[in-house]
């Protein structure tokens, strides 16, 4: 059997070691992917803040919402609200988020500066600033992000955003037994709306 023409051009007769083709190089494996310890910590370091913010956040929304629910009840039933929503739930992903993002950056610091108003001598208007806030979070905000939630889970950090503040919310409503005193909340607004009706 004749040998492979190309062993005859590597293995030609009076053919010296030295003047023979080079063997290929064999491919280099890749190495090990490098890590970056200054950014990993500084992303946990990062969660950890975010989770700090979402728990007071979800603590004063916890709070307040039983004296907005029989009003939010309402507001949901309407026919508006309704067709708004349905509009929402065929926006994609980026428009849905720009809903959201806006007003929540507009509305969320005047709900802690509504807080310093009334502990920096203005009681009045700080707890009207306060609540207007959170009705509009509750109206606004929480309507988008009911209605557009299944979008803003195919975008990956917003998804992450959403879970890790679910998981937030749960501990704090066990830690703090959010429930007894959200239920101790609605009975004392129920009992104050009472004596303000009989005057």
């Amino acid at each position: 059997m004749d040998d492979h023409p190309d062993d005859k051009t590597h293995h030609r007769p009076g053919m010296s070691d030295s003047d023979r083709a080079p063997d290929p190089l064999p491919a280099r494996s890749p190495g090990p992917r490098r890590r970056y310890p200054f950014f990993r910590t500084l992303g946990t370091a990062l969660g950890w803040i975010f989770r700090l913010v979402a728990a007071l956040v979800i603590i004063l929304d916890e709070l307040v919402r039983p004296i907005y629910r029989p009003l939010l009840a309402r507001l949901a039933a309407l026919g508006i609200m309704q067709a708004f929503e349905r509009w929402i739930g065929k926006l994609p992903a980026l428009a849905v988020l720009i809903l959201l993002l806006v007003p929540y950056a507009i509305v969320e610091p005047l709900k802690f500066l509504g807080l310093v108003w009334a502990a920096d001598g203005w009681p009045k208007r700080g707890t009207a600033l306060f609540l207007i806030a959170h009705l509009v979070s509750f109206v606004l905000i929480e309507r988008v992000f009911t209605a557009g939630r299944p979008q803003l889970m195919t975008i990956r950090w917003m998804a992450w955003v959403i879970d890790t503040a679910n998981a937030v919310r749960r501990r704090i409503v066990v830690a703090l037994r959010l429930e007894a005193a959200k239920r101790w909340i609605r009975r004392a607004f129920r009992r104050l709306r009472a004596e303000l009706r009989g005057l």
